[in-house]
């Protein structure tokens, strides 16, 4: 392994993930969020180019940790109400890790580098009460590297549109489909041209597509159909959705609509392989980063995942390849019955659930940690 120079001029091995970005220009992001935000050094130096947050992440950082409550205690006697207090821990850790990443947004132009933050999932079926939260959320972290996360439900994918018309870069989450997929590409396109600005390069956007979750309940759905020819695509759905998305993105990013949009200095909305940590055991520990490494990609990775590629990941391009393939099996799946649109609907209503339970959730125990605090000082 030949070494990398680190910020501070220290070297430092190189790992699997340089070679991910510098041979197959993906670029690896930590999904994975905490106090002390230091712990990202040593993730960096590995060659971590960005990383995503979620409303359970944060439950998590904020209910198992002691990090937190020095600042906590500040904010309550301050006279700040417990979500009030969640926002203002959450902007801190969000602008400490931007101030990490930002030798990378600045040595890549833009390009690289950023950190996700993501609006109340309470407003995932307001598509005004978003846009507002998104423009306060970007106001507040004030920085150049940051990442709104919104998600790809009907009613936020207007709000995308609006977001960035307005200039603020916008990491779109929560998609499971490819017809929402392409109905945020469009909704970025939009918002691009309804901008009215002249240079268009800093205004950026990922999609998050989302991978094992997809695998999850199609194995489910074709364990209950128990055929021989079912039980043998299981395992499969993730990857081929994931490989035809990828084939809707090289489309929709060439003609002469974008080239128009390009001449002004947009960059394409790349990629972003989420929910690429493997729920079965069964499959191979890193299956949803190997088989989507391609050019202008991202992979957020959990720690597991992240881990298991660096120590036994494979470095190949192959995100376009075989797609034939992923196309046989995304047609198998609905000749079997499996209806793709019905099957990201119930993804995304899993999803949206699942990060208010844990939004909810925190903000009970913050209110109750700040009850016993006020009692405590009487």
């Amino acid at each position: 392994m030949a070494s990398a120079k680190e910020g501070n001029g220290a070297p430092t091995k190189k790992t699997l993930l340089h070679d991910l970005y510098e041979l197959q220009g993906l670029s690896p992001w930590y999904d994975n969020l905490c106090r002390p935000v230091t712990d990202l050094l040593p993730l960096i130096a590995s060659g971590v180019r960005g990383v995503t947050s979620n409303p359970t992440i944060f439950q998590k950082a904020i209910s198992s940790s002691s990090a937190y409550d020095d600042q906590f205690k500040q904010l309550i006697s301050a006279g700040k109400d417990a979500e009030s207090a969640y926002w203002e821990l959450v902007i801190k850790d969000i602008q400490d890790a931007c101030k990490l990443f930002e030798p990378i947004y600045n040595e890549t132009d833009g390009a690289d580098g950023y950190v996700s933050v993501e609006v109340s999932p309470r407003l995932a079926n307001d598509t005004q009460g978003t846009v507002e939260a998104a423009k306060w959320l970007h106001k507040v972290v004030n920085r150049p590297n940051v990442y709104i996360k919104i998600p790809a439900t009907a009613e936020c994918v207007p709000s995308i549109r609006e977001v960035i018309s307005n200039g603020i870069s916008v990491n779109v989450t929560l998609i499971f489909s490819i017809a929402r997929y392409e109905a945020v590409i469009d909704a970025y396109l939009d918002g691009l041209e309804a901008s009215g600005l002249s240079d268009l390069s800093r205004v950026t956007s990922v999609a998050s597509f989302f991978v094992s979750r997809v695998d999850t309940l199609i194995d489910k759905m074709l364990e209950k159909i128990g055929t021989p020819e079912a039980l043998a695509l299981r395992g499969k759905a993730a990857v081929a959705q994931a490989k035809l998305a990828n084939q809707l993105y090289q489309k929709k990013f060439s003609g002469p609509r974008w080239e128009a949009l390009a001449k002004k200095g947009a960059k394409k909305q790349r990629l972003l392989w989420a929910s690429t940590g493997v729920k079965n055991p069964a499959y191979p520990d890193t299956l949803y980063v190997d088989s989507l490494i391609g050019p202008d990609t991202v992979n957020t990775m959990p720690d597991q995942a992240l881990h298991a590629f660096i120590d036994h990941g494979t470095v190949s391009r192959t995100v376009d390849a075989n797609v034939s393939e992923a196309e046989g099996v995304y047609s198998a799946l609905e000749k079997l019955g499996i209806d793709w649109d019905e099957v990201g609907k119930q993804l995304e209503l899993e999803g949206v659930d699942s990060f208010k339970k844990s939004f909810d959730s925190l903000l009970v125990s913050l209110q109750e940690k700040g009850n016993s605090l006020k009692t405590a000082s009487v």
